[in-house]
């Protein structure tokens, strides 16, 4: 091969060698999007709901490190802390928030106009004023209520089908200038009350400190069954030995209640409300606009009973209620 025969050959080479590299270098890097999570309670107490969160974003074809990355806060039960994490997630630059209940909603809506939030869910958005309505919800804040403030008349009637002479009735609640959510959460009982021709008995306490006389106050007031406000849910290992002591139907908004001696709880499936939330971080993350996304509510409210809680209580439970429970703890 002559010197310029060699020369052309070599330039040729090193061309079609270069060419699959220069072509690599060029294709575009993947945007990963961040995703602020603000949880109310602890990583181990919101696990499932997480996985049912993050299923239902690598459905929608969302891998975590490839083209998404979560910032979870967690305020483990320290309404403080929802404010600290919602503006350190606002630093952090986040194309979404994803907050959970009451206090982190307000805390993300507290610290930003701009960025979209999602709620995954909050329990009466309508009536403390996060959203506008359903069908526009307005602003920067879309996502699902959890419509916990909405179905005072179905705890009810539950409660009636499992205690047939039932008279009085009370709801364990926070304060107002504890949880604001009691507002809503008492008033939605009381009106169901009224239209059920019940004595209702609302116990507002400032925290757990205040159970022993607050079910003093509820068993003189002879009530049959306390209602126990999701604020308190963490709490329940003493709320069952209270309600035990005064022979009370204790229900609650929590499975992990009525599995450790609660009678009853009847609430969203909140797995599946996580899982949806997904959809919303979807839809803003490809440019939809939080004001333009109407606002999902649950249609199913799973209930579970605990029959040894039932059976200590003296209650009979019909085949045609047990029926109709989703799952009866043994």
């Amino acid at each position: 091969m002559n010197q310029d025969r060699r020369r052309r050959f070599l330039i040729t080479a090193g061309a079609l060698l270069a060419a699959p590299l220069q072509g690599f270098a060029q294709q575009p890097a993947t945007t990963i999007r961040r995703i602020g999570f603000l949880g109310v309670s602890t990583p181990a107490a919101w696990a499932t709901r997480v996985e049912a969160f993050r299923a239902g974003l690598r459905d929608l074809g969302y891998v975590e490190g490839k083209n998404i990355a979560i910032e979870f806060r967690y305020t483990e039960g320290r309404s403080d802390r929802a404010d600290e994490f919602a503006e350190e997630l606002v630093r952090l630059g986040v194309d979404v928030i994803v907050a959970h209940f009451v206090p982190a909603v307000d805390a993300a809506m507290g610290a930003t106009r701009t960025i979209p939030i999602v709620m995954a869910p909050h329990g009466a958005p309508l009536q403390l004023g996060a959203i506008d309505s359903l069908a526009r919800p307005g602003g920067n804040v879309t996502g699902l209520s959890g419509m916990d403030a909405e179905i005072g008349g179905k705890r009810l009637q539950l409660l009636r089908e499992l205690i047939p002479s039932l008279g009085c009735v009370a709801v364990l609640a926070a304060t107002a200038t504890t949880s604001k959510y009691s507002g809503p959460f008492v008033e939605d009982l009381r009106l169901a009350a009224t239209r059920a021709g019940l004595r209702f008995e609302p116990i507002l306490i400032g925290s757990p400190s205040e159970f022993r006389s607050a079910f003093a106050a509820i068993a003189k007031a002879e009530a049959q069954a306390v209602i126990v406000q999701p604020f308190f849910d963490p709490q329940h290992v003493i709320i069952i030995e209270l309600a035990a002591t005064y022979r009370l139907a204790y229900m609650s908004g929590s499975r992990a209640a009525t599995a450790a001696g609660g009678l009853v709880s009847i609430a969203p499936n909140y797995p599946e409300l996580y899982e949806r939330a997904a959809f919303y971080v979807d839809k803003i993350l490809k440019g939809a606009k939080p004001a333009d996304l109407s606002v999902e509510q649950p249609t199913k409210f799973p209930v579970e009973l605990n029959m040894k809680t039932a059976q200590a209580l003296g209650l009979t439970v019909s085949p045609l209620l047990l029926a109709q429970i989703d799952e009866v703890i043994e």
